[in-house]
């Protein structure tokens, strides 16, 4: 059974990457104004940090730093290049990673998550125009610069990024066909091999639904964030699936916080809103450098 849904605050403008601060708070990024937004327990909203371009993804680096996945505004007006940024804890400067690997441009990269060695794992979306694409794939990086690897490549709009618990797998949601990819690892930052874990159910009468941005539980359970028919799919690690409607069909990622890591965050980017589905069934898989 779904737990019942609150709206912690509105007024966003697309909101991603949802992320439990150290003190509590909730950072978005808001793509289409291009800033990262704080906001507390009562739903006050205040800017951590202006990025430009399309920040999509955000997550905790081992220094304590924001590192943002910026998709670069795609066709908007405003629309920089595609690249890593690194925000300082307390917000304020962005300063830039990454805008290429190994001689080729980022596109649109996506989302993010670190590991314990604390590199990190992030998507490259690719970006489609009417009668062609950009390709995009899967990326290991260091925080301080001093490497990048493409992983994997090509991959069919690579969104949602997140590791098994115990990271011996790193799950990527591929928004185009809707099918969630487990990618298990050799090594850190080495692929051994791939599998599709589930594809996300569609809604009626089209059976239309496409994978977003994602996040794990302490279960294993891969929770993809699912657009078209707007909700969150949990994925055991058996590929078997549960679907949870939010009611917005740009329901487009989510994140745990909270006592106990039981308050699932969810962005609705159709109505501009972070939502919190409190007392999760399952609690939330604490992030590598999440307080």
């Amino acid at each position: 059974m779904t737990p019942p849904m609150r709206i912690v605050t509105d007024g966003l403008e697309f909101p991603e990457g949802p992320l439990e601060l150290p003190d509590g708070d909730i950072l978005v990024t808001e793509i289409r104004a291009g800033r990262l937004t704080r906001v507390d327990a009562a739903g006050r909203k205040s800017t951590f940090a202006v990025t430009g371009g399309g920040p999509n993804g955000a997550a905790i680096g081992p220094d304590g730093a924001i590192y943002v996945t910026q998709n670069g505004g795609f066709r908007r007006e405003g629309a920089i290049a595609g690249q890593i940024q690194r925000v300082p804890p307390e917000g304020g400067s962005v300063t830039t990673l990454y805008t290429e690997c190994d001689g080729n441009a980022l596109v649109a990269p996506n989302d993010l998550v670190f590991d314990r060695e604390g590199n990190f794992y992030f998507t490259d979306l690719g970006r489609f125009h009417r009668r062609s694409r950009e390709l995009g794939g899967l990326y290991y990086a260091s925080p301080d610069g001093g490497f990048i690897r493409e992983i994997v490549y090509p991959l069919e709009g690579a969104n949602g990024c997140a590791l098994s618990p115990d990271e011996s797998t790193v799950y990527v949601g591929e928004t185009v066909t809707g099918r969630v990819w487990a990618f298990e690892l050799s090594a850190p930052g080495e692929v051994a091999s791939r599998r599709v874990l589930a594809s996300v159910p569609g809604a009626p009468p089209t059976n239309a639904a496409r994978c977003d941005s994602m996040c794990v539980d302490s279960a294993g359970n891969v929770l993809q964030a699912t657009i078209d028919n707007g909700g969150i799919t949990v994925i055991a690690p058996d590929g078997s699936v549960e679907h949870h409607p939010t009611g917005d069909p740009l329901t487009t990622n989510c994140c745990f916080g909270g006592p106990g890591l039981r308050t699932l965050y969810v962005t609705l980017s159709g109505a501009g809103q972070l939502a919190a589905f409190d007392s999760w069934p399952t609690p939330g898989l604490k992030l590598a450098f999440q307080r």
